[in-house]
């Protein structure tokens, strides 16, 4: 909700409040437009036209004759008053903490405190408290056209596959690759049991290279590329510049991948990612853990619960019994208790705040004293953790993104041209 709202231009949040200003403070003059069961009053009409051209004036803009302008100014709380009013059926809120919150949003993201934010508004002609309304406004509209949109926007896996591809393909030129080559090679004409030599050759140098052999040095007694002496180092360059066998081979390796053996026609090559520069790679932390879960009832209570898995802790700990078994014994979360209290990889972004908390800050093996969460009372063992590439998962992420905001607007659109369309307008004063 706050993000939505941070992007708002204070000045079109001003011609709003000072609608709602007019509201508040005159007498009802007369009726401009009947929405519904809703009416637009002239006077809101006119505030809007005339902050319209305040705003027009300071930033030098030209605008439309009076009649143009009105119509637009019309539409757009005609279209404000249809969604308001399905905001209040569906019993949509904005408390006064909410409001703060995303006020203060606002001015942070316009780099001001919130009394500069005031001045601001009330230069521009609004009244705070106008402005206030027209904030709980805007964020009661972000609200009822998420929930009526979001369920309209289908993204297809196939959709985010070539969205993320086509992304890939328009970096690609900006990465480049810093290559190692050995070559096992074969002369011409060689025989079918030459090019098997050959094969097994290549194949044990491989080995040898995922044991941790050199591969400079390896390239320097066993390569007879053109580089051999220097390491087998091809320098930098990028897929383009690449032969395609290679190019097709190092397409989505990393630093320190090793790949091969791929023939060619002067035999079997051996590659070496050395280094790469441009390329953008995602690293995430996942935890194995593993808990047991109290929760408090009116059987047990709060304090019990707690010394119960004190008494839980001090028979493991003692080897008197095994996580596992005291977990699928008193457990109270059913999707880890069968599997005895293991939780499986995972980021700890996905985990309660509390229990996220003695989660990061556990030694692997280390058994934690009691805490408690949301959910209950905990005890939490770290099995293990690993460094995994969210690379891939990132990029689909991104075209994820992209693609729903781009649907989302198109969705919205529709949406909101359907339900003008359906309700009753009647225009009062011309």
């Amino acid at each position: 909700m706050n993000k939505m709202l941070k992007i708002v231009s204070i000045a079109w949040l001003a011609i709003a409040s000072s609608v709602v200003s007019v509201q508040a403070n005159e007498v009802l003059d007369r009726v401009a437009v009947i929405v519904n069961d809703g009416v637009i009053l002239q006077s809101e009409v006119d505030a809007m036209l005339a902050q319209i051209k305040r705003n027009a004036a300071e930033q030098d803009m030209s605008l439309p004759s009076d009649k143009v302008l009105r119509v637009q100014a019309i539409d757009r709380l005609v279209l404000q008053e249809v969604q308001l009013q399905i905001a209040r059926r569906a019993g949509i809120e904005v408390s006064d903490a909410q409001l703060e919150q995303t006020i203060q949003g606002i001015a942070q993201e316009s780099n001001l405190t919130v009394d500069q934010l005031r001045n601001e508004i009330e230069r521009l002609g609004s009244t705070w408290s106008s402005y206030r309304e027209s904030v709980r406004k805007e964020m009661m509209l972000g609200e009822v056209q998420r929930g009526a949109v979001r369920e309209r926007v289908y993204i297809s896996p196939q959709e985010i596959n070539n969205l993320s591809q086509m992304l890939e393909e328009m970096n690609e030129k900006e990465v480049e690759y810093r290559l190692s080559h050995i070559l096992v090679g074969l002369r011409d004409g060689s025989g079918s049991d030459e090019v098997q030599d050959a094969r097994e050759r290549a194949e044990q140098l491989l080995e040898l290279l995922r044991k941790g052999a050199d591969f400079a040095e390896t390239a320097v007694s066993s390569s007879s590329g053109s580089r051999a002496l220097e390491g087998g180092d091809l320098g930098w360059m990028n897929i383009n510049a690449m032969p395609t066998l290679f190019a097709e081979a190092v397409r989505d390796k990393r630093k320190g991948d090793l790949i091969g053996p791929i023939k060619s026609g002067v035999g079997f090559h051996i590659l070496k990612v050395a280094d790469t520069r441009g390329l953008e790679t995602v690293e995430v932390e996942e935890v194995n853990a593993r808990h047991i879960l109290l929760q408090p009832s009116v059987i047990l209570s709060d304090k019990r619960a707690k010394e119960k898995l004190e008494e839980i802790r001090a028979q493991i700990v003692a080897g008197e019994a095994s996580f596992e078994d005291m977990a699928r014994e008193h457990s109270s979360d059913p999707g880890s208790a069968s599997q005895g209290g293991d939780l499986g990889w995972s980021q700890t972004e996905v985990y309660d705040p509390a229990f996220k908390r003695v989660v990061d800050n556990a030694e692997v093996g280390v058994i934690s004293e009691p805490f408690k969460s949301q959910f209950g009372w905990h005890i939490v063992e770290v099995l293990d953790r690993r460094i995994q590439d969210a690379t891939e998962r990132s990029k689909q992420n991104r075209a994820y993104q992209l693609l729903f905001r781009r649907k989302y607007q198109e969705e919205l659109e529709n949406w909101q041209q359907e339900i003008r369309d359906q309700a009753y307008i009647e225009q009062v004063v011309k």
